[in-house]
């Protein structure tokens, strides 16, 4: 149910060109590991994922955080520590991205998804889990490096970059606008790119990003824009493929209008509306309750 309420919040968030799964068989685990962990959390961890004998097991770690994320956030976000792990299993081809965490504290599932397909990620049901709250930098590191074990194909080192500023980016303007604000502008920005082109010049891509933040009801700062456009500026530097990019927001819009068709979509829906009319039904209480007060 929170994948599909998260891409109900934030449209989802989507859809960069994909890698070939090259060995890499439907239902295929790979589990990722935070280097630091003790060894009782890494079996609580493991449990967890439901991992099995067979499951192929990476270690990440801290070092290798900071090589991907040390040139965007401050050492002190990073720590000393990796602890964030995750499982990716690997699905069928045009299922998709799905993601979800737990005790994850500072990027959100959007974020990773936006990140997972700048990287070329695709078709992987994804898990990002720690011990305890943590920011989870870590998490896509590992998940960066465990795609590139079951495609058997390396991802260019540009675009790991690219992938790790994004998420950087995206978390930081959420800060600031909230999360959900933020992922929902990276693919209003990316929606438009795919449908119109890739702006030309730096006139033009702050156009486009100012425009949809506005529709969006989004006050950017100039740092704001000046940081989207350095960005927007380097993807068109790795030659993405945004005609993939209008393929995959294709998909996710099939995926959220199949979703509220049915039966569990509407459930939700009903849910939701119950929620509201009980809580309007409380407010008029309270106010009923102290006019009463007051006549007596």
């Amino acid at each position: 149910m929170k994948k599909y309420v998260l891409s109900l919040i934030a449209l989802l968030l989507f859809a960069f060109p994909s890698l070939s799964h090259a060995d890499a068989v439907v239902g295929d685990l790979i589990i990722t590991l935070g280097e630091n962990l003790t060894e009782q959390q890494k079996q609580d961890l493991l449990k967890e994922m439901n991992a099995t004998e067979q499951n192929q097991i990476i270690t990440v770690s801290n070092q290798e955080e900071h090589k991907y994320l040390g040139d965007y956030i401050p050492k002190a976000t990073i720590g000393t520590k990796a602890i964030s792990s995750t499982s990716i299993t690997i699905e069928k081809e045009g299922s998709g991205l799905e993601v979800s965490t737990k005790n994850i504290n500072w990027v959100t599932d959007e974020m990773y998804l936006n990140a997972l397909m700048t990287a070329g990620v695709k078709d992987a049901s994804i898990y990002v889990t720690a011990p305890f709250e943590v920011s989870g930098t870590a998490a896509l590191t590992g998940l960066i490096k465990a795609y590139e074990i079951s495609s058997d194909e390396a991802i260019p080192e540009d675009v790991k970059q690219v992938a790790n500023e994004e998420l950087v980016t995206t978390a930081k303007l959420g800060d600031e606008v909230g999360a959900e604000n933020a992922s929902a502008l990276m693919a209003k920005i990316k929606d438009e790119i795919a449908k119109n082109g890739v702006p030309e010049t730096d006139a033009d891509l702050r156009t486009l990003i100012e425009n949809a933040a506005k529709d969006l009801g989004i006050t950017l700062s100039e740092a704001d824009i000046n940081s989207l456009i350095e960005l927007f500026n380097k993807m068109k530097d790795i030659n993405i493929d945004w005609n993939q990019v209008g393929q995959q927001l294709d998909k996710a819009q099939d995926k959220i209008s199949n979703f509220l068709n049915s039966e569990e979509g509407q459930t939700f829906l009903q849910q939701v509306k119950d929620f509201f009319i009980a809580l309007w039904n409380a407010i008029i209480s309270i106010f009923t309750n102290n006019e009463q007060s007051a006549m007596k």
